[in-house]
């Protein structure tokens, strides 16, 4: 059984509906076994990171960056679960309102170092959630959990 580890900060309804549309994917009975667990980016720990086989991440960009509940998963769990977690599948989704650029490029820099290997193109929303975002988040968490398999 391949275990996923979906870490996200989702304080808006619309970043909440991409986490569960991201938790469907990782459920799709065409899957098999997965293994999920899911934690808001305060609560996820080294050991939940060092327990799964590919990660899903989520996070708003707030003042241009990613949220500081994100930031600081990375900042408690960096050292630890760097080597160990190399090459490991995952992909993320980042919702703003306007820009996410700076976003973009700290989950870019972040996972780079972390050495894991991107799954699936990052989903990016600006604005309003769409039906096709929510699919794409869907998309996304499934084709990372294939990867682990």
């Amino acid at each position: 059984m391949v275990s996923i580890l979906l870490v996200h900060h989702s304080p808006t309804q619309a970043t909440a509906e991409i986490a569960e549309a991201a938790l469907s994917g990782l459920r799709m009975p065409e899957l098999g076994a997965v293994d999920v667990t899911v934690r808001p980016a305060l609560e996820a720990t080294s050991a939940d990171v060092l327990a799964a086989d590919g990660f899903v991440l989520g996070t708003t960009a707030n003042f241009g960056y990613i949220s500081g509940a994100l930031k600081h998963f990375f900042d408690t769990t960096y050292d630890e679960v760097r080597d160990p977690t190399a090459g490991r599948p995952f992909s993320y989704w980042i919702h703003g309102g306007y820009d996410t650029t700076g976003a973009e490029t700290a989950m870019k820099q972040i996972t780079t170092g972390l050495g894991w290997k991107l799954a699936f193109d990052p989903l990016i929303v600006t604005g309003e959630v769409t039906d096709d975002h929510l699919a794409g988040a869907t998309e996304l968490a499934a084709t990372v959990a294939a990867a682990a398999m």
